[in-house]
């Protein structure tokens, strides 16, 4: 009887624990429903009955450059973990953003525009359906004439074909005979547990929200084609002439950057093996997504970089890039640093894929495994946009953010890691005046309404330079400011055991919420009311000095927990400078008052929130009368 009331107080005690960790923030009808049915957990742990979807994908794609045409057969085994019975299948097809008849953010030309997908064949279970996409937006309806079950499978097939955009924009036609071919097969969109299906029309400005799946699929393309993917190739025998398909293999175990083809070998068509058309294999698994491009003269450079010291296993670097393409001439060797920093620093979680390929093309574009970025001309800024997209890998391929809805929890984290990646790579200075004059200075000076909606606002709500901002530069300076308030240990700590939880799963912002409680053992609600729930913007004044001296009084004007100095300078000319973390602000977010340990007269104040920009820096000076 007493292990039994003793195990009913802890239980009793735990879940009073979690409750206060959660009350506070508010959270969505949909949400809460998550959290009662149990999928979701106030510990920050997905819940006891938390489930996702599966598919397995095999595909046989084809690309003709002479009329951009791109044809595929596709069987998907999907598998229904959900414990709801399926009406209906969402087919989301995102290259249909380029149909004259979907909603874009922004004007195109009509070299934009294109048909979109064409659907020659689907069946479902072997039998035939008659699905005209052409009424399709970015996602299609097919209601089933067998319901899906739960806990149970079904396999769909289909064949289909679209062709490539001439302007190219996260992925189309790059030159005549250079095509980024990304997003180019239907699939089974997310049916999620506190959404249901993700039936949200895709435009240029959101980005994407997509199960792990399993993939094997094949790019049939001309001979002298050479095609660069997602995944493992798994055929380069078959594919290449044998010293470059050599020379590919080498470049799996060494540092040492490898040319892979250059520019006079591709235009003597002796790279890859000349059948009229070679099929090229590639391989991936747990992965969002898969994407390929392919170029007949692009030079291809290739090494590899240990991403794991503990196991020594090693990640392939790559660059496919035109002979103008002066910025992807170190592009292998950026990301082997790349690579090897984001493994063991910050994040500091081994690179979890096999491959990165640095693709040129137009779009400053992150995809599993690759990158579509183009030429800047300015070597300093591309390593910085290509760090940026390489970053991404965590946030949202390695941790399977809904980006369409909450762009911050990814666009910020690949932010935050582009600023810490350059403080190694140019020193705190650059990068501090990279990520101010970049991230900053133009949130921060814009007084329209926009800048201040909420972080948490949904991000198909928000638009123009507020999405920017809620996305990328307020969403990375909570991340920092948390960063400076935990230190940087418990906050590794935290941000692992946040990763380590929700790998290859659908977190949404509650999860990292209550993941990051958990985990650093404090209840930081107030910190994440105070940055993701409000209206509040960075403004900090010195309020006043108290007349022994002993005493500065700060006034949060903007609202935000932000850290900053308080530089003081005393009457004799002696300096002493006092760090604030966030923390300053717990008791009282818009007052705070600093007690200084000394008695002598304060001459002047200065307040420096560094890369924390002040809106109104004349009142963070104070000075003696």
């Amino acid at each position: 009887m007493k292990k039994l009331s003793f195990h009913f107080l802890l239980i009793a005690f735990l879940f009073l624990a979690q409750t206060s960790f959660a009350q506070e923030l508010y959270m969505p009808r949909n949400i809460k429903e998550a959290f009662t049915k149990g999928t979701r957990s106030l510990d920050g742990k997905p819940g006891k009955n938390y489930w996702q979807n599966h598919g397995i994908y095999t595909m046989e794609i084809a690309v003709e450059p002479k009329t951009r045409l791109v044809t595929g057969s596709e069987t998907i085994v999907y598998q229904n973990n959900s414990k709801d019975t399926l009406k209906t299948l969402a087919v989301r097809f995102v290259n249909n953003l380029h149909k004259p008849s979907s909603p874009r953010g922004s004007a195109v030309s009509s070299d934009f525009l294109s048909e979109g997908l064409t659907i020659t064949s689907l069946k479902i279970e072997n039998e035939v359906y008659k699905e005209d996409a052409r009424s399709w937006g970015t996602v299609g309806t097919v209601k089933l004439k067998k319901p899906l079950l739960p806990n149970s499978k079904t396999t769909i097939n289909i064949d289909w074909n679209y062709p490539l955009s001439i302007e190219s924009g996260r992925e189309g036609q790059i030159d005549e005979t250079t095509f980024f071919a990304a997003y180019s097969y239907p699939r089974i969109s997310v049916y999620d547990d506190y959404n249901g299906w993700d039936l949200l029309p895709h435009t240029d400005r959101q980005e994407f929200y997509n199960d792990f799946n399993d993939y094997k699929f094949s790019v049939k393309a001309p001979k002298n084609y050479v095609v660069y993917a997602t995944g493992d190739l798994l055929n380069p025998d078959e594919v290449l002439q044998p010293e470059f398909a050599s020379r590919l293999k080498k470049s799996y175990t060494t540092d040492e950057i490898l040319h892979i083809a250059n520019e006079q070998e591709m235009k003597n068509g002796v790279v890859t093996k000349q059948y009229e058309w070679n099929v090229w294999k590639f391989e991936a698994r747990n992965i969002s997504d898969v994407c390929f491009g392919l170029s007949d003269h692009y030079l291809w450079d290739a090494s590899s970089v240990i991403v794991d010291k503990k196991t020594k296993r090693r990640a392939s670097v790559q660059a496919a890039y035109d002979i103008k393409g002066t910025d992807f001439v170190n592009s292998v060797k950026n990301n082997q640093y790349a690579l090897d920093y984001f493994s063991h620093n910050w994040p500091g979680v081994p690179y979890p894929f096999s491959k990165m390929t640095a693709f040129q093309g137009f779009a400053d574009m992150e995809y599993p495994m690759m990158c579509n970025d183009s030429q800047m001309g300015e070597a300093v800024f591309a390593q910085l946009v290509q760090d940026h997209e390489v970053a991404h890998t965590y946030f949202p391929f390695y941790m399977g953010i809904n980006e369409t809805r909450y762009a911050f929890m990814d666009e910020g984290w690949a932010t935050t890691f582009e600023y810490l990646i350059g403080i190694a790579e140019h020193g705190k200075e650059a990068a501090d005046k990279f990520y101010k004059n970049f991230r900053v200075k133009k949130y921060i000076s814009d007084r329209s309404a926009e800048q201040d909606q909420p972080i948490i606002t949904m991000s198909t709500q928000v638009s123009g330079a507020g999405y920017g901002n809620n996305s990328y530069g307020k969403a990375s300076l909570s991340y920092l400011a948390l960063k400076d308030m935990l230190g940087d240990d418990l906050f590794k700590k935290a941000l692992h055991e946040y990763m380590d939880t929700w790998n290859g799963k659908h977190p949404i912002p509650w999860d990292y919420f209550n993941s990051i409680n958990t985990a650093s053992g404090k209840n930081l609600n107030w910190f994440f009311n105070n940055w993701f729930f409000t209206n509040n913007y960075i403004d900090v004044a010195v309020k006043n000095v108290s007349a022994d001296n002993k005493t500065i009084t700060i006034e949060n004007v903007g609202g935000f927990a932000i850290p900053f100095d308080v530089n003081v300078v005393y009457a004799d000319n002696s300096k002493e400078t006092l760090h604030q973390t966030p923390a300053v602000w717990e008791k009282n977010e818009k007052t705070a008052k600093i007690a200084l340990k000394g008695t002598k007269k304060i001459k002047q104040i200065d307040l420096d929130g560094g890369i924390f920009m002040d809106a109104s820096p004349r009142n963070n000076i104070w000075k003696a009368k």
